[in-house]
């Protein structure tokens, strides 16, 4: 059972991660250097990308459920400390209308028939994970990644499964039954059919000769099934293919693998 932080958890790690984006960025030797999980994106577009998205996500936690989604136009080009600091005088005015909101507050999402909630502290849960993510895709562009915070990570976990497979296309393949474990203790299961994902208590689904500890062999498990195991960081950043899955061990159909990576629109 992943608990997710508390509220004010929250904003405290929307802060800490939109900081350590703009610490890679200000560190990076080239700013011309393209985002390895962005290739069309140099560090600066990235930051230009984060900033846009926290000013729309402002004006929502701002305006409530009447918002009407627009996206804000960039500022145009700016030298690059003129670019940090307005990321941060940006990153500061969503803190303050989060919280001037409240968590409790009912706020537009994209994420109607999910499960979660349209309220300002799901819209803060996902800014950490905006964040966090773009945090580690300007590291990683800069030469010096960062292994995800765990409490990030395994909230992150969780709520990609909700948001970004909630909202996906039908599964267009077999039936799947996914398994996510990390090693923090968390674990997920999940079953892909033509009627989309469903969420289901792990073990529902039984593995063969499963003693609560992944085998090692990749063809203990018959097809339909497949289960990813690792640290929740390079769980997310698989998720959100940013890393292949060679650092997580995998039991069960490598096709399905591949298909699972793939499915599912991101962006």
């Amino acid at each position: 059972m992943v608990s997710t932080p508390a509220f004010p958890e929250l904003l405290r790690l929307v802060e800490d991660r939109s900081a350590a984006l703009r610490t890679a960025v200000a560190t990076a030797p080239d700013l011309r250097a393209r985002v390895p999980a962005c290739p069309d994106w140099a560090l600066s577009d990235l930051l230009e990308h984060v900033t846009t998205v926290q000013r729309f996500w402002t004006a929502a936690a701002a305006t409530g459920e009447g918002f009407t989604p627009v996206t804000p136009e960039p500022d145009g080009a700016l030298a690059p400390a003129a670019a940090l600091a307005r990321s941060e005088e940006v990153t500061g005015g969503l803190l303050k209308a989060l919280d001037e909101a409240g968590p409790d507050a009912p706020c537009w999402t994209w994420w109607p028939g999910t499960g979660a909630p349209g309220t300002v502290a799901a819209v803060a849960r996902h800014q950490v994970q905006e964040a966090a993510v773009h945090a580690h895709d300007a590291q990683q562009a800069a030469g010096s990644p960062r292994p995800v915070p765990e409490s990030v990570a395994v909230d992150g976990v969780d709520e990609f499964l909700t948001l970004s497979w909630g909202t996906a296309d039908p599964w267009p393949h077999p039936p799947l039954a996914v398994r996510l474990r990390s090693t923090e203790g968390p674990s997920w299961q999940v079953e892909l059919g033509p009627d989309g994902p469903r969420r289901v208590p792990v073990g529902t689904t039984a593995l063969p000769g499963d003693t609560g500890t992944l085998p090692g062999d990749t063809d203990a498990l018959p097809p339909g099934m497949l289960e990813l195991s690792g640290p929740a960081g390079e769980l997310l950043l698989v998720l959100h293919r940013r890393r292949r899955p060679g650092g997580l061990r995998t039991t069960g159909d490598p096709t399905a693998l591949e298909r699972l990576i793939a499915w599912p629109r991101l962006g």
